[in-house]
């Protein structure tokens, strides 16, 4: 799903040497310079020199952490968390189980700055076609990864229909929980997701949704799903 968590708080995702860390943050430094020049001259308006610049990089550098602009938008570190997170949980766990504890443990440590910016990112895939074109394979993706650590952890194969109805199912939840976040917010202003106080909207007069109630959605939503989907 976004942009690059910070990983700057203790005990809140694995501990990395000290190249990684530079690394990641560099990567999330040309993010966050692309998503701001999107957001202020347009997607197709930009160009990789201009956000080279802005990130104080040469071209050749953007290319060594993306391949293509698309990428700077679509690609994020949340499924790689999620899966190591679900890996982690106890065994005696449902499946379903296991992703609501790996999603509280990732979406959880997130700073509001983090999730703002991830919103800015679901904005932007929502409203650039070659991006929905390029998330569709991302979607896929995710749906691979989760059917394999699934099925790793249910002893089957990761082709297996049962695994693979499950990771999509997954996913589509998580797809509808930020819709569905997304809708709510632009319906009435919603808390902060730390102190509780009415978030301040945008220009729009709308608020952006917050990390708490989308949380609270996907709990839900994942409730939802292991009671058989039943309308």
């Amino acid at each position: 799903m976004t942009s690059l968590p910070s990983g700057d708080r203790p005990g809140d995702r694995p501990a990395v040497g000290l190249r990684e860390r530079k690394k990641a943050k560099t990567r999330a430094a040309i993010q966050q310079h692309a998503l701001r020049l999107f957001r202020e001259q347009g997607y197709a308006e930009t160009t990789v020199d201009q956000i080279a610049e802005a990130a104080e990089i040469s071209p050749s550098t953007f290319f060594r952490y993306f391949a293509t602009k698309e990428d700077v938008v679509i690609q994020d570190q949340y499924d790689p968390l999620m899966i190591a997170a679900f890996k982690a949980q106890p065994p005696d766990v449902s499946p379903v189980q296991a992703v609501r504890e790996a999603m509280i443990s990732v979406f959880g440590s997130l700073s509001e700055q983090e999730w703002a910016e991830e919103v800015q990112r679901q904005k932007l895939i929502a409203k650039v076609p070659e991006l929905q074109a390029a998330a569709l394979r991302q979607v896929a993706a995710g749906i691979e990864m989760l059917a394999a650590a699934a099925a790793e952890r249910a002893g089957r194969r990761p082709d297996d229909l049962a695994v693979l109805a499950f990771a999509g199912a997954v996913v589509g939840v998580a797809i509808a929980t930020m819709a569905a976040a997304s809708a709510a917010s632009a319906a009435s202003p919603a808390p902060s997701a730390r102190s509780g106080r009415s978030a301040r909207p945008g220009r729009s007069g709308r608020t952006a949704p917050q990390v708490g109630d989308f949380a609270s959605l996907f709990a839900a939503a994942l409730d939802h799903l292991e009671d058989g989907l039943k309308l």
